[in-house]
């Protein structure tokens, strides 16, 4: 094992991470997680509990600050750009392709993952300690099923996604073997440990009406038609076009290397995910664990290929170079602000332009509270149409002296309604459309939220409207607001 190279890439990864935690601002998702750690459930509409109850704990931990909300990332690229070399080692490259495999991992789109808080982030590293696992089963001891089903059962407290990405590795051990593994108990233990351990979760989710299955049609609803249009180019980029020939001669050693035959259903179960994530209106990032996987397996080639000739030296070097740059550049706060705005980048990668001017939308949506009559101001509350603007006024709600805030969206329309004596509404973030007129006998535009250095982010432009004389009870209006997404 190259420890020593290897943990000096992941290493200058975290304090690469730590180093910018604070730039630019929250994260719409960072924002609704903090709210959401704030009532611990065993899970939520949209998602399980992990990330949220990740917020809540470095909160009490270290104080609400961003850079505490961003140290998990830190930790978890660093640890999935080791588990990435160590899963090249499993698949018999050398030093040299080790610390190939965790600079490729520490250069590419995981450090999006690594900097802002998502669920993809801790995603990110469970799915390379399973596919690392599921080697290790096929080609070691297949007691290591063992440990695949305690990291799934882990794993579902935060994401289901693992679930389809082992289901084609599944599927692959149908088609090409070696089909005994089917039948070992260890496989079939290691099942079991998987529900055992994640049973709390599936619990949740059968006595709630499944509403992860919601969630993923009203996904595949809203976004499946660009996720589909974008899921081949996003291929090429998840670890940069540059890298694409190292993982795509992953993929082809997989399938023909007979030194990895015992392996070669983690080769086959890619295009079977990609055929998974494109049916069911996935994210295209969804395939990133096996996509790792894959340039971990063409780490060793490579490094034969480069074999003492200086130039394919030079060049797979400045592929790398050239990888993390521009990565660092899309995925991290490395650009001031306003010259973030003259770029592409905020276009490119919506997690960044996600991150810009919540406290000066914030200062806005009070600006129109305190400019009503103090009559409205008794009965007034602010309802918001996503979690990311109940989030910011959450945050930053108490320097302005803001009544209570409330939103439809995701898990937050089930913390309940504004109370009958709500008769004003600061309505946040709807576009325009009859859900507001036909709820309240007048609605009026008053401010269009800006943040001041014209980045498109969600909430740019959109509408502050104060509504008033709701048309009925609350408790009849406010199934209107609901909405998954």
């Amino acid at each position: 094992m190259a420890a020593g190279p290897v943990v000096l890439v992941a290493g200058a990864l975290a304090v690469l991470l730590l180093a910018t935690a604070n730039g630019y601002g929250y994260h719409r998702d960072e924002l609704y997680f903090r709210l959401l750690g704030q009532r611990p459930e065993w899970g939520y509409v949209d998602q399980p509990p992990a990330t949220p109850l990740l917020a809540r704990l470095t909160t009490e931990l270290f104080g609400d600050h961003l850079w505490a909300l961003r140290l998990p990332g830190a930790l978890v690229a660093a640890a999935t750009a080791i588990l990435t070399a160590l899963l090249a080692r499993e698949l018999g490259a050398g030093r040299a392709g080790q610390l190939l495999a965790a600079l490729g991992a520490a250069t590419a789109f995981p450090l999006v993952f690594g900097h802002v808080l998502l669920t993809a982030t801790l995603d990110m590293v469970v799915g390379a300690a399973v596919l690392l696992s599921v080697a290790r089963a096929l080609l070691r001891d297949e007691r290591w099923w063992l440990a695949v089903g305690a990291l799934v059962g882990v794993g579902l407290y935060n994401k289901h996604l693992i679930v389809l990405a082992l289901a084609a590795v599944g599927v692959a051990l149908v088609l090409v073997g070696p089909r005994r593994t089917l039948a070992s108990r260890w496989l079939w233990i290691g099942v079991a440990i998987a529900l055992a351990v994640g049973a709390p979760n599936l619990v949740y989710q059968a006595t709630h009406g499944w509403p992860q299955l919601a969630m993923a049609e009203a996904i595949e609803r809203n976004k499946g038609a660009e996720s589909r249009a974008l899921f081949v180019p996003m291929q090429l980029v998840l670890l940069g076009p540059l890298l694409a020939p190292v993982w795509i001669a992953g993929l082809v050693r997989l399938l023909r290397d007979p030194a990895l035959r015992p392996a070669r259903a983690l080769g086959v179960a890619y295009p079977i995910l990609c055929v998974l994530v494109l049916v069911s209106g996935g994210q295209p990032y969804y395939t990133l664990a096996l996509v790792l996987a894959l340039y971990a397996a063409g780490c060793a080639p490579t490094v034969r290929w480069l074999a003492g000739r200086r130039p394919r030296v030079a060049l797979l070097g400045g592929a790398l170079a050239i990888n993390a740059i521009v990565s660092g550049l899309i995925a991290l706060p490395l650009l001031p602000v306003p010259a973030l705005a003259r770029t592409p980048i905020p276009a490119a990668n919506q997690a960044t332009s996600d991150q810009v001017g919540w406290p000066r939308y914030v200062a806005q949506i009070a600006e129109v509270y305190h400019g009503l009559p103090p009559a409205d101001r008794d009965r007034a509350v602010i309802v918001t149409a996503n979690y990311g603007e109940a989030g910011a006024l959450d945050r930053y709600g108490d320097r302005h002296d803001l009544p209570a805030v409330y939103s439809g969206h995701n898990e937050l329309y089930h913390r309940g309604a504004p109370p009958e004596t709500a008769s004003v509404v600061v309505a946040v973030g709807f576009r325009a459309g009859p859900a507001l007129e036909a709820a309240f006998g007048s609605c009026v535009v008053v401010r269009d939220l800006d943040n001041g250095v014209d980045i498109p982010n969600e909430e740019q432009e959109l509408n502050v409207r104060v509504c008033r004389d709701p048309r009925g009870p609350w408790s009849q209006l406010w199934p209107r607001f609901q909405h998954y997404d």
